[in-house]
């Protein structure tokens, strides 16, 4: 199970810094709340969660995690998930503010996208006339 865990851990975190270096704005609010669903599990599989063992000590029990789950991490991921819920609610409404204003999703603005356009076209450009370089005068 605890491999399972960490799997789900790594794959999240891979995967929402991936689209955090995107390009587009969309792809970087995904990333982030891929990141903040990594965190949560993170604090839950450090928190030794016990299946059937309630978060509070009943009266007469030993105070130890023998009988009771630790409350801290259910209260934290409780709190995260509040805290990533607002936090991706304002990042989509400063998004759709930002493609209002600049006419494109592109982290960079319209400018930044043109740029990246240009950078694109000139790339392609350069391994086509290198592919047309290197082929021998008579397949030409």
């Amino acid at each position: 199970m605890e491999f399972a865990v960490a799997s789900a851990i790594g794959l999240l975190t891979f995967s929402g810094v991936y689209l955090l270096l995107r390009a587009r704005t969309f792809d970087v609010i995904l990333g982030l709340t891929l990141l903040s669903y990594a965190t949560n599990l993170l604090i839950f599989a450090g928190g030794h969660l016990v299946n059937g063992m309630p978060p509070v000590i009943r009266d007469g029990a030993e105070p130890t995690l023998i009988n009771h789950t630790d409350p801290v991490p259910q209260a934290l991921v409780l709190t995260a998930i509040v805290i990533a819920f607002a936090m991706t609610a304002v990042s989509i409404v400063l998004a759709m503010r930002s493609r209002g204003d600049n006419g494109s999703d592109h982290v960079d603005g319209a400018h930044g996208e043109q740029r990246h356009h240009e950078y694109e076209y000139r790339r392609h450009e350069d391994a086509r006339r290198q592919q047309a370089a290197s082929k021998p005068e008579d397949e030409a």
